[in-house]
């Protein structure tokens, strides 16, 4: 069941430290399926949108002072719906791979975050590190929170 709140559309990043530079052959599974995978994400279910940057996915942004971190910043309509596309498409076998190609985020950094945006409008990446920045300060709360802890839209 999609639980869904009317004007508000979920935003979601998820940040991992490459393992290896772009180039190397030991992450082309990961860089040579990123068009393929943020394909199948926008052709879901409850898609919204993904931010691209000049690389055509999200390679050359970079976060924290940190050349190694990359992102994945994208809207769905729901929680479920992210979910789905995570667990319940071929991208689960990307992420059964993922300690192949990525280390967890430095500084107790979350791998994922979680809020709610109105309807219309879209995350930009300075938003979401200052999201992420607060879930590993406070916590989860309405502002910044996981799949696990789930709060509703404020307001």
């Amino acid at each position: 069941m999609t639980i869904a709140f009317e004007g508000y559309h979920l935003a979601q990043i998820n940040i991992a430290k490459i393992r290896h530079p772009p180039g190397d052959p030991r992450v082309a599974g990961f860089i040579d399926n990123l068009d393929k995978i943020n394909t199948l994400g926008t052709e879901s279910p409850g898609f919204v949108w993904i931010y691209t940057d000049e690389s055509g996915a999200a390679i050359e942004t970079k976060m924290f002072d940190d050349p190694e971190l990359l992102l994945n910043l994208t809207v769905w309509e729901s929680i479920e719906d992210l979910q789905d596309f995570v667990t319940n498409t071929e991208h689960v076998s990307f992420l059964r791979r993922k300690l192949e190609w990525f280390d967890r985020p430095p500084d107790g950094l979350p791998t994922l975050t979680l809020w709610w945006v109105r309807q219309g409008e879209l995350p930009t990446p300075q938003e979401a590190v200052e999201r992420v920045l607060y879930l590993r300060e406070h916590g989860p709360t309405p502002f910044a929170f996981t799949v696990k802890d789930r709060f509703a839209p404020e307001g």
